[in-house]
């Protein structure tokens, strides 16, 4: 059973990143705004990495550089949230920093 308060928390740092990339790189991540909204932070954050390829809202974070306000790194720093996923999502996490030469991936 996952913490209740620990996945609030998540679903905080989830608004909090598309409020820091909307200021802080000029990026209105409207598509993962709505996903949050009808998902919550914690899903929204699965469906993204699940996901085949990487999202939109990543691209255009890789290309203000911006990596750090992702989804992917947001998990992948903080070892706090990383039990809210498993091994295969971590791993994909991590995979996919580091092809995009994240530092310390």
């Amino acid at each position: 059973m996952l913490d209740g308060a620990l996945t609030a928390e998540f679903d905080q740092a989830m608004f909090s990143i598309y409020q820091r990339a909307l200021l802080e790189a000029n990026y209105k991540a409207t598509r993962f705004l709505h996903m949050l909204h009808e998902h919550g932070g914690l899903q929204t954050a699965i469906i993204l990495i699940r996901s085949p390829n990487i999202s939109e809202g990543y691209a255009a974070l890789w290309e203000r550089r911006r990596l750090d306000l992702t989804v992917e790194a947001v998990i992948y720093d903080n070892p706090k949230w990383h039990q809210l996923f498993d091994k295969n999502d971590l791993a994909i996490c991590a995979k996919r920093l580091k092809a995009y030469d994240y530092p310390g991936a």
